[in-house]
């Protein structure tokens, strides 16, 4: 009898592995190395292979989208068009030099991403958590109208708590407050703990919430943008969460090196209109945000940096953010500089890399030496041996955790944002970074990144040669699954 139980078991599991592979291979109709990916886990580990599968391996369907359908230009629809038929005809201002060198880049931005060029803005750069959060906490201190504040990670902590007790303090001036976290990576936050928030008329979502308590089985397509839009005037993006970690109070981590942007000028708009669609795509319909001139005011002229706001995520036809980046590198004449916690490219980024370093570019990559996620970490340190033996140059930040995504090229543009290098940022998850066209501004990116290399070790081939063969076998397993990491 238990033997005939085994029996039927076992071909149960056959069968259903059978099916899962006709619906990755015929129905799905991923690229190649994922789709050999998930086949690998579901041959070598039927049954486990098979929770991953609906957690991790599902696609996004339609109706999950529906929300953002026909308003993906809400308050800068005119000057969208207007910029893509003045590029297009030749009659477009570019203020500067540093922007109009970069015309095919913003002309791409644009044409597949509705990001607006906007040349008048103001930029401060944060690279310690501490700075950051003191700044954010003094600008929503004077906030008048209206607070939106938007996070992967909002923990209720010290720093969260801190944050938390300046916007109620401000609904009760009658400052309208609108929270949205990602409810996987806010696990342990529910909607019921900002109460008091949300009596005083402030208004809090979770962005794709669970659909059983305390247990998200949607592990992809989570939300990772961190946007703070205050009056419509001041604006924030970058890439620290709200969390005592990002203070560097995480005995684990150490201190925690991450590059975020406080933005005063036009770029408020875009930014604002990014958050908008994300809020109307998490809130009930009752509680959707519709255009108003509150959200979008004139702006006077704050500087003279040229930026375009540019989001992707499983929502968008192309890759927007992996082809800004790859636009960056190809374009490359001197440098480039990138940091990342984490580097699993794809085959058309490893090949730009490669033919930059082949070409006598100075390239330069900078991970952790921390690992956050085991897998994650091994398939990077395999990515980066590739290159080195190009060329490249690796260094091991030893000073914490590095967690910034920033990629500098020339002293003449430059990235900050959300999205790491890697299918999940490029693919999965809803992702938003600053394109940069200054060159004041990417030189103090740079010159931030050669004094990281100060607190850093570099990986040598010789090095990276040394490794034992339990990390080598650790490599090959991660660099396998890593299309599915």
């Amino acid at each position: 009898m238990a033997a005939n139980l085994l029996s039927i078991g076992v071909s149960a599991i056959i069968i259903l592995n059978i099916f899962l592979a006709i619906v990755l291979i015929f129905l799905e109709r991923r690229d190649a190395s994922s789709t050999w990916a998930w086949l690998m886990v579901l041959f070598f580990i039927p049954i486990l292979g098979f929770l991953l599968y609906l957690m991790l391996g599902r696609q996004l369907r339609k109706k999950h989208l529906f929300r953002w359908e026909g308003r993906s230009k809400i308050g800068i629809d005119n000057l969208i068009d207007y910029q893509i038929d003045a590029i297009e005809d030749g009659t477009f201002e570019f203020r500067l030099d540093d922007s109009q060198d970069y015309q095919d880049m913003i002309y791409m931005h644009l044409r597949n991403n509705h990001a607006v060029l906007t040349q008048d803005n103001a930029l401060t750069i944060y690279n310690d958590g501490n700075v950051k959060f003191s700044a954010l906490l003094e600008d929503l201190e004077h906030a008048k109208d209206h607070i939106h504040i938007q996070y992967y990670i909002f923990r209720l902590d010290g720093l969260g708590r801190r944050i938390y007790e300046v916007l109620i303090r401000k609904a009760k001036q009658g400052v309208k407050v609108r929270l949205l976290f990602d409810d996987m990576g806010s696990r342990g936050v529910r909607k019921k703990h900002f109460k008091e928030l949300m009596d005083l008329g402030g208004e809090v979502e979770a962005f794709f919430p669970s659909i059983m308590p305390l247990v998200n089985p949607r592990l992809n397509y989570r939300n990772h943008r961190k946007i703070v839009v205050i009056d419509g005037r001041v604006g924030y993006i970058g890439g620290f969460n709200v969390g005592d970690e990002y203070l560097g109070l995480d005995r684990k981590f150490g201190y925690w090196r991450d590059t975020h942007l406080r933005i005063e000028g036009s770029a408020l708009h875009p930014l604002q209109t990014r958050f908008i669609l994300d809020w109307n795509q998490a809130a009930s319909r009752e509680q959707d945000i519709e255009y108003s001139d509150r959200y979008f005011p004139a702006i006077p002229m704050k500087g003279s940096v040229g930026l375009q706001i540019v989001s992707s995520g499983p929502d968008s036809e192309w890759e927007q953010i992996k082809n800004g980046y790859l636009k960056l590198i190809t374009m490359a004449k001197k440098y480039i500089y990138i940091q990342t916690p984490y580097f699993i490219p794809d085959a058309s980024f490893m090949d730009s890399l490669r033919i930059a370093c082949l070409s006598g570019i100075d390239v330069r990559i900078m991970i952790p030496n921390k690992p956050d996620h085991m897998f994650v970490y091994w398939a990077t340190y395999s990515y980066v041996g590739n290159l080195i033996k190009a060329g490249a140059k690796v260094y091991i930040y030893d000073n914490g955790f590095l967690h910034t995504k920033m990629i500098v090229v020339d002293d003449e543009a430059s990235t900050v944002g959300t999205a790491n290098i890697d299918v999940r940022s490029f693919k999965l998850n809803f992702e938003v970074n600053a394109f940069i066209y200054d060159r004041e501004t990417s030189h103090q990116l740079a010159e931030l990144f050669e004094q990281d290399m100060l607190l850093s070790r570099e990986l040598t081939w010789e090095l990276y040669e040394s490794r034992t063969r339990l990390i080598k076998m650790k490599e090959s397993v991660s660099r396998l699954l890593s299309p599915i990491l």
